[in-house]
């Protein structure tokens, strides 16, 4: 007994650091078994925190779930010198992972390709094979109106950030704008492309709060600009030489797109080489930042406005590290990018056994995820690219994924009829959601967390 009372009254000197690598006090001596909970009430003592914040705190990138000697026995680490102690603020609400289907949603004839929330979360939105847009009441889960005018298939839509217009492209290269309130077109039909849109991305709303502006990408090649206002082209980029597959419009300035020519290009800036196949998919860990620029769902009575809100949000996560991009490939890799400042990838990441169709940033821009026809999901760390683990259980290719706001779940879905929610923490399954009849090619999760929207070959949305 004594040598047990022993063993857990051993001390370690122990330094808190955000994960920016500032120093929080000064060196601590703990007890080896100090607990997560004790931990959580230092460091708000130290940050000196009028209401007690959730952490999450790790050693050498190992999280501490229950004691700190837990992962100090794990990795074996040198205790005769002082251990760093990264603590990472966590969402201050968290949410709900999905459970069940609230609502099956007929209506379009054909396969839906594309699903999203708007911004604000109060909107639905869908794209189909029937060559029309649909938007649905999410409140009382009923269609609201059917948007006619396109003549083939709708393959992407794309929300501007004040939630007030939905853009949608589709196979024949025409690119049309909606009201949300009433399901009228916004002005004239807007032509250019000469193949099918592949992407479009807004101008985020910190750096031009009119929302008039916006980015499409083609098959044929090129990167086109538009003033959704006017209808008219502004500015054509053509320096692709084979279908461009998705195109980002960064918050500091640049557009970025892949391309099945093997590269990516910062627009106007430089080209990002190393893929030795087709890029198939983009990400930027501002992503959430700039889709909820103007949507403050942790207090609804807060006063500030619009514009200073949508820059403190991408600052937030632009001040740890600036801008980073992924990208996912053909060739069963991902680059890591940090493409403002260099055309040399950070982290090349390697493990998937077949094409990588879909990359995304957790909203805290901490984790990467990354789908493959592989049937496999990987988790990939936001900073390094250092690989974290392997989330199985679709039993064929995983098409999309999309993450919770608090970033602690992430649902995807499959050829395989399934929609799957993961537990990111404890990096297992957590939820199986059966119920559509065939492939699903499309998933969003509402930005407030609320709801979650799949659609695919079926014909139908669930909620």
């Amino acid at each position: 007994m004594e040598i047990e009372n022993s063993a857990q009254n051993k001390t370690v000197l122990v330094q808190f650091k955000s994960e920016n690598g500032e120093i929080l006090g000064d060196h601590l001596d703990l007890p080896r078994a100090v607990t997560n909970y004790q931990l959580q009430l230092i460091c708000n003592a130290l940050l000196k925190k009028e209401k007690n914040t959730t952490y999450s705190f790790f050693v050498k990138k190992q999280e501490i779930i229950r004691t700190l000697e837990n992962v100090l026995d794990s990795q074996e680490l040198d205790t005769e010198h002082v251990i760093d102690i990264i603590y990472q603020e966590q969402s201050l609400f968290k949410v709900c992972p999905v459970t069940r289907c609230s609502s099956s949603l007929p209506g379009h004839a054909e396969a839906v390709i594309s699903v999203q929330f708007s911004p604000n979360s109060n909107k639905l939105a869908s794209g189909s094979g029937d060559t029309t847009v649909r938007f649905w009441d999410i409140h009382t889960e009923t269609p609201l109106f059917t948007c006619q005018g396109h003549k083939n298939w709708v393959l992407c839509i794309a929300w501007s950030p004040d939630s007030k217009c939905l853009i949608s492209g589709c196979k024949n290269g025409k690119i049309m704008s909606w009201n949300p309130d009433n399901g009228q077109k916004f002005g004239s039909i807007m032509t250019g492309h000469k193949q099918w849109i592949t992407s479009l991305a807004w101008e985020p709303y910190h750096m031009n709060t009119n929302c008039r502006r916006f980015v499409s990408s083609g098959k044929d090649c090129s990167i086109r600009i538009w003033d959704v206002v006017l209808g008219h082209c502004l500015k054509i980029l053509t320096s692709h030489t084979q279908c461009v597959t998705c195109v980002k419009w960064g918050g500091c300035g640049l557009i970025y797109s892949s391309s099945q020519d093997r590269t990516i290009k910062g627009v106007l800036c430089r080209t990002l080489e190393g893929h030795a196949h087709w890029v198939n998919s983009l990400a930027l860990n501002t992503d959430y930042a700039m889709r909820t620029a103007v949507v403050n769902f942790i207090s609804s009575s807060s006063q500030i406005n619009d514009l200073t809100l949508a820059k403190s949000k991408y600052e937030d996560i632009y001040k740890i590290d600036g801008e980073i991009l992924v990208s996912g490939s053909d060739d069963f890799t991902l680059f890591l990018w940090k493409p403002e400042k260099n055309k040399n990838s950070i982290a090349r990441m390697t493990g998937h056994q077949q094409l990588i169709n879909c990359v995304a940033f957790s909203p805290d821009a901490r984790i990467i995820a990354s789908a493959s026809f592989d049937k496999s999901i990987k988790l990939w760390d936001g900073k390094t690219g250092c690989f974290l683990t392997t989330l199985r259980g679709h039993v064929q290719a995983v098409y999309m994924i999309t993450w919770s706001y608090d970033s602690r779940f992430l649902t995807s879905c499959s050829a395989d009829s399934t929609l799957k929610v993961w537990d990111i923490k404890n990096k297992k399954l957590m939820f199986d959601l059966p119920g559509h009849a065939d492939e699903v090619f499309a998933v969003d999760w509402a930005p407030d967390g609320q709801k979650v929207v799949s659609g695919g070959k079926d014909k139908i949305l669930k909620l």
